[in-house]
């Protein structure tokens, strides 16, 4: 699926444009960015936010403790 993501500002000038170009391509869906407020990512409230992150380490953690052989000596 492909995003075609018109600025909200530019919407009523672009939004019916772009449906028309796409309408033959299913693949490709136009949606308005509605999006309000400051962006975290930028600009010089972005320490502000920066406490509110959390990284986590997404690798599966060991069971503790010991584990039997599986080496049967035969």
């Amino acid at each position: 699926m492909i995003y075609c993501v018109i600025p909200q500002a530019l919407a009523d000038e672009l939004y019916d444009k772009m449906v028309a170009y796409y309408k033959d391509d299913p693949n490709v869906t136009v949606i308005i960015d509605r999006r309000e407020g400051p962006d975290r990512r930028h600009g010089e409230d972005a320490g502000e936010h920066r406490d509110q992150r959390e990284l986590r380490d997404r690798r599966h953690r060991r069971m503790p403790g010991t584990f039997p052989s599986t080496y049967s000596g035969d």
